[in-house]
C-alpha cells in the first residue's frame, strides 16, 4: 500500500502533538538502522495510530534494505507472510494476504463503472494495483505516477507477484508527484485509484480540499474516485474529516472495507467517490467479471463487493452520522 499508511501515521502523529499548522510542515526521519524494527529475529510494527499494540512477524531473511531518496525500504522473507515490503517501519504489503487489499481497491470502483477506459493510479508503486486493473480488457489506458522510483526498481526485483503488473503493454509510468500530474491532464481519466506516498514529512496534501480538487478536476464526468480509508476500529477520527472533505465536490461518497491480517486490527477502509452521473454510488458491480477472471481473485466476488459497504453501526454514525 506503498507509503499512504506511513503518511496517515506521521500525520496524525504530528497533528496530535500540534505540530501543524497551515504554514508548516514537521519533517520525521527515516529509521537509520534495523535496531528498533528488528529484535531476536523478530520483526516489530508499532506505531502512534495504534498505542500500545504492535504488530509481529518472524524474520526468515533480510533481503533488502537502503535508504531511498524519500524513504528507508526494507524487504524480508517472513515465516507466515511470505516477503514482506516495509517503508519507513511500517509494512505496506505481505505476499500471504496483499491481493485482498490490491484486488478490492481496484475492482471496486472498477467494476462500479460502465465502461473505464482510461485509469490513473497515484503512487502504488509495488504494481499490484496495476496487476488488479490489467484484468479488464476495457482498459485501454494505465497510468501510475510514483514519486519514488526506488520502491518500483525494488518491487520489480523482489515483489515480481506483484510488480508484474509493470508487464502489461498498456501501463504508462510517470516517475512524478501525482498532484501536478492530476493538475496538468485535467477531464481525462475515467478511474483514478489514490495509493499514494508523500515522501518528505506527513502529507497534509491528503486532508484538504485541493488533492480532491485536482482528483475532481482529473476525473471525466462519470468517474470514480478510491482512497485508502485506514481502519475503522482505530481511525474513525481521521475518517470523518477525509469524507467530509470530500462531500462537497463528489455526487457520491461512499466508505468499504476489506479484511487483511497484516494491517491494524486486520481490516482497511475505502474512500469511494463519484462525479456526476446519476448518483447510484459504487455500493453494486454495474459489470461482471467473466469466469476465468472470477476464478483468478483471490478475495474480490460480486457479493463481496456489497457486503464491503455494509459498515458496524458504531462506524456508520461515526462517519456519516447516520
Amino acid at each position: 500500500m506503498l507509503g499512504l499508511r506511513r503518511r496517515l501515521i506521521v500525520l496524525a502523529s504530528a497533528w496530535l502533538a500540534g505540530q501543524i499548522n497551515s504554514h508548516r510542515m514537521v519533517e520525521f526521519p527515516p529509521p537509520k538502522d534495523y535496531s528498533h524494527l528488528l529484535v531476536d529475529g523478530w520483526f516489530h510494527e508499532r506505531g502512534p495510530l495504534w498505542p500500545g499494540q504492535a504488530f509481529t512477524l518472524q524474520v526468515k531473511e533480510v533481503l533488502y534494505h537502503q535508504k531511498s531518496k524519500f524513504q528507508d525500504v526494507l524487504v524480508f522473507d517472513s515465516e507466515t507472510h511470505g516477503r514482506v515490503l516495509v517503508l519507513d517501519g511500517v509494512i505496506q504489503c505481505t505476499q500471504r494476504d496483499e491481493y485482498s487489499y490490491q484486488e478490492m481497491i481496484a475492482h471496486v470502483p472498477l467494476f462500479s463503472h460502465p465502461n473505464p477506459e482510461r485509469v490513473l493510479v497515484i503512487g502504488g508503486g509495488d504494481g499490484g494495483v496495476l496487476r488488479e486493473i490489467a484484468r479488464h480488457p476495457c482498459v485501454k489506458d494505465i497510468v501510475i505516477c510514483e514519486l519514488d522510483e526506488d520502491v518500483i526498481n525494488v518491487s520489480k526485483k523482489y515483489m515480481p507477484f506483484m510488480a508484474k503488473g509493470y508487464d502489461d503493454p498498456r501501463v504508462k509510468v510517470h516517475v512524478m508527484d501525482g498532484a501536478k500530474f492530476m493538475e496538468e491532464n485535467q477531464s481525462s481519466f475515467d478511474v483514478i485509484i489514490t495509493d499514494s506516498s508523500d515522501p518528505v514529512g506527513p502529507a497534509c496534501v491528503l486532508f484538504e480540499t485541493p488533492f480532491y480538487r485536482a482528483m475532481h478536476g482529473a476525473l471525466r464526468e462519470g468517474g470514480i474516485i478510491c482512497t485508502q480509508g485506514e481502519c475503522v476500529w482505530l481511525h474513525v477520527d481521521l475518517i470523518r474529516p477525509l469524507v467530509n472533505s470530500i462531500k462537497p465536490l463528489f455526487k457520491t461518497v461512499e466508505y468499504a472495507y476489506c479484511t487483511i491480517p497484516s494491517y491494524p486490527s486486520g481490516q482497511i477502509g475505502f474512500i469511494i467517490a463519484t462525479k456526476g452521473g446519476e448518483g447510484k454510488g459504487c455500493k453494486a458491480p454495474i459489470r461482471e467479471a467473466d469466469e476465468g477472471t472470477l476464478k483468478a481473485l483471490r478475495y474480490y466476488t460480486p457479493e463481496i463487493h456489497r457486503a464491503s459497504f455494509v459498515l458496524p453501526a458504531f462506524a456508520r454514525r461515526a462517519i456519516f452520522g447516520e
